[in-house]
């Protein structure tokens, strides 16, 4: 058992400014120089992005489809440790879940299965007393809402007195009226076709953060929040029990604008393991770090990128040599599709077949389980693995070493698996499979001493 003091920032949908009222809580907080950390439901990659800019420590995904009730819990225990608060930020609708008749994984779910009292954000303008009907429904769609405060997102100071007024009368102690923000128009945060800009990529980040946080401080409740959080119970786990290896091994990373994508939990697991992870970056760098052992690619917008990436040969080369020559790789998504040869019919990597397109449309999205058709570096043949797809591109050839299915039902084969690779479109969390890092940990080790004999001390 551990406390935690934590509170779930959700939304009436998407778009309602959830990630606004988030990014706006977490810096006011953080001026006030308490110890702050943030959470995602869900597999977004860029909204923890936002928060690991703020708070200056690594976002955890909370993700009941890819990691199950108890990782969660133990997750979100380890990222609150030793803070004053845990802020975490829903994902879509409160309610939106797997399909449109459940919430399974849904932000509502992840309050449940951690006990965290949520703030309902709702989108207040061009509305009055609709927002009271708005709160009575989410309040009682589920007999226990775990709902216990709302925050308006648009509204002025004169509108938001007389609303938190007739909430406080319409529900007494169930809900708390915890503050407002007003319309913000010089605040928004951009967008592009997989979601948010990157906090990098945005201009004045740090300007627009400092405006939201002073708004916050006068009309955000931050006591009536922090002693919400507070009132958060213990959060019961069960430890990850690893193997010692007793010997490290460096793993490439790439990571640069270009390949951005990445769980922070599954980094932390494998540098659990022992894995030394050395950055580079292939929009930069003329080759990969020496003396590695392992190459992992994750997910981020290499079309953007195509031309720079085509024009690094040394790199492209660099890559395709260590992936032919059997150094464990991992190449999820925009990894992927560096492998291939060609990116909008700009040479990539050549380490694989195929050319990537843009399909025009999200391609495949949503959750999926992958079952492995034969034994390969993360799993052995008819293991499962939870995982994700989101993305427009597509590539013509996109494998057949595992089966993937969705929760509806729907199959196909997709994904190029081998004794020393794992490369598709389906992004993986190593926490949801740790047996999968330790397969590729392994095939790490074995790698170094195929090396080490290979050149042997004089």
């Amino acid at each position: 058992m551990r406390a935690i003091p934590r509170i779930l920032i959700a939304g009436t949908g998407s778009g309602c400014g959830k990630t606004t009222v988030t990014c706006a809580l977490l810096q006011a907080l953080v001026n006030r120089n308490l110890r702050v950390r943030a959470c995602k439901c869900g597999p977004d990659y860029i909204d923890p992005m936002f928060h690991r800019h703020i708070v200056g420590r690594s976002s955890s995904n909370l993700d009941l489809f890819l990691l199950g009730p108890d990782t969660v819990r133990r997750l979100l225990a380890k990222a609150g440790a030793g803070c004053d608060i845990t802020v975490i930020e829903g994902v879509m609708g409160y309610y939106d879940g797997l399909a449109l008749d459940n919430s399974a994984a849904s932000s509502w779910q992840v309050a449940r299965v951690t006990h965290t009292p949520a703030v309902l954000v709702v989108d207040a303008r061009a509305a009055a007393l609709s927002v009271l009907a708005t709160v009575e429904g989410f309040l009682n769609f589920q007999p226990h809402s775990q709902i216990a405060g709302v925050i308006l997102n648009g509204c002025s100071a004169g509108v938001y007195e007389g609303l938190a007024k007739a909430i406080r009368e319409r529900f007494g102690s169930r809900v708390q009226p915890l503050g407002f923000l007003p319309r913000m128009e010089d605040c928004r945060l951009e967008s592009r076709h997989l979601g948010l800009v990157t906090a990098d990529e945005v201009e004045g980040l740090d300007r627009k953060l400092e405006v939201l946080a002073r708004q916050a401080a006068q009309s955000l409740d931050l006591e009536g929040l922090l002693a919400l959080a507070r009132s958060a119970p213990p959060l019961s786990f069960r430890p990850l029990p690893l193997p010692r290896f007793g010997e490290t091994v460096r793993i490439a990373l790439a990571r640069d604008k270009a390949f951005c994508f990445y769980y922070a939990d599954s980094l932390d697991l494998l540098a659990r393991l022992g894995a030394e992870l050395v950055p580079f970056s292939p929009l930069e760098d003329k080759e990969l770090p020496p003396d590695i052992q392992g190459l992992y690619l994750g997910g981020g917008y290499p079309e953007l990128y195509a031309d720079r990436l085509s024009a690094n040969r040394s790199m492209r080369r660099s890559i395709r040599q260590a992936v032919e020559s059997g150094i464990p790789t991992v190449a999820e998504c925009g990894g992927f599709m560096y492998l291939t040869q060609t990116i909008a019919g700009r040479p990539m990597a050549g380490a694989l077949p195929g050319d990537c397109f843009d399909a025009g449309r999200l391609t495949r999205f949503g959750y999926l389980t992958l079952t492995a058709q034969s034994d390969s570096l993360l799993c052995a043949k008819g293991q499962k693995l939870p995982a994700h797809e989101f993305h427009h591109w597509d590539c013509t050839q996109l494998g057949g070493d595992w089966l993937a299915q969705k929760p509806s039902g729907r199959s196909w084969t997709s994904g190029l698996a081998g004794p020393t690779l794992y490369a598709g479109y389906p992004h993986l969390h190593f926490c949801a499979a740790p047996g999968a890092a330790v397969r590729f940990y392994t095939a790490c080790i074995k790698e170094k001493h195929r090396h080490e004999s290979d050149h042997p001390t004089r």
